[in-house]
């Protein structure tokens, strides 16, 4: 099975269809109710629910699901029944299968109930109609690349003691989501420095965005939150909430962490922790909401979307 532990869990939902094509007699003895085996539209749609929730037992490498809806619906034509079901789920990874396999049993359900009745009974076009709540469905970025500046705030770092990898990784991680990195700078945990490099890069630089790894724990040199509480003008604490409630699932170190991100300016500053795979959990749980934070902060408007309440 796929690794899909570093997603981040979102709404899912996915839409598929079938058609099943019968004689005209057999569509008129599903409206009267003569089917000898009962209605086969009420026993499919209880089939599709089934299906999509037991669908990891059928399809070997899909996912266990805690599917939360399934709606199905049957359209009669004068010699098809096309069925459309929509399944809908809160989780890491999308519903595509578990809609399609629901039309799929929903269809062969039809055609064991009529079978006996209707020797031209065919099932066709079983289709994957649309799909949302993925990584691509949040992609949203400006139209030019913002620009990022990348902060490491270590004494052992800054001394030579140690080597960054931390930094490292956010930076490529920044430019392979499109983000123009115009800054990578190492600083001791310094007060006065990091006050004056993270004024510096938000007030004379004007960058989109800084975010900067170190300083967040309990240490006696770590500074960072203190620091961004005085710097920063408009606090957003949903940030840091979503990285640690995202961590905290996969360490139970994460709540230790004291980090901040907020507004100077027109620059988003965000830290995260210094270890490497705290900034590697940190930075699945940013992206690729960040993206949209940073047009937000260009002037920038919401997508398009009257089922997704804008703060």
């Amino acid at each position: 099975m796929r690794d899909i532990s570093k997603k981040t869990t979102t709404l899912r939902t996915a839409t598929a269809a079938a058609t099943v094509r019968l004689d005209p007699a057999t569509i008129r003895r599903i409206k009267e109710g003569t089917i000898p085996k009962g209605d086969p539209l009420q026993v499919a749609k209880v089939a599709a629910i089934q299906a999509a929730k037991e669908t990891c037992r059928i399809i070997p490498y899909a996912h266990p699901m805690p599917v939360e809806a399934v709606n199905v619906e049957f359209e009669l034509g004068e010699q098809e029944i096309d069925i459309r079901v929509t399944v809908k789920a809160v989780y890491k990874t999308g519903v595509e299968m578990e809609a399609l396999t629901a039309a799929s049993v929903a269809a062969l359900t039809i055609y064991d109930m009529a079978k006996a009745l209707d020797e031209s009974l065919e099932i066709a076009n079983i289709r994957l109609l649309n799909k949302e709540g993925g990584k691509s469905s949040f992609i949203n970025a400006a139209e030019s690349p913002a620009t990022a500046a990348v902060l490491v705030m270590s004494d052992s770092i800054s001394a030579g003691e140690k080597s960054d990898q931390s930094g490292r990784m956010i930076v490529e991680r920044l430019q392979a989501a499109g983000l123009r990195v115009a800054e990578y700078k190492i600083i001791p945990d310094d007060p006065e420095t990091i006050t004056s490099e993270l004024s510096t890069l938000a007030d004379e630089r004007n960058l989109d965005l800084v975010i900067t790894t170190g300083g967040t724990g309990l240490g006696p040199r770590d500074n960072t939150p203190e620091i961004m509480d005085k710097i920063i003008e408009r606090p957003v604490p949903g940030i840091p909430e979503a990285l640690r409630a995202h961590g905290q699932e996969r360490t139970p170190y994460s709540m230790l962490s004291r980090g901040r991100a907020g507004i100077r300016g027109r620059t988003l500053i965000i830290n995260l922790p210094g270890s490497r795979r705290g900034v590697a959990e940190s930075l699945d749980a940013l992206l690729p909401g960040l993206l949209h934070a940073v047009k937000m902060l260009a002037g920038g408007e919401h997508p398009a979307d009257s089922r997704r309440d804008s703060p």
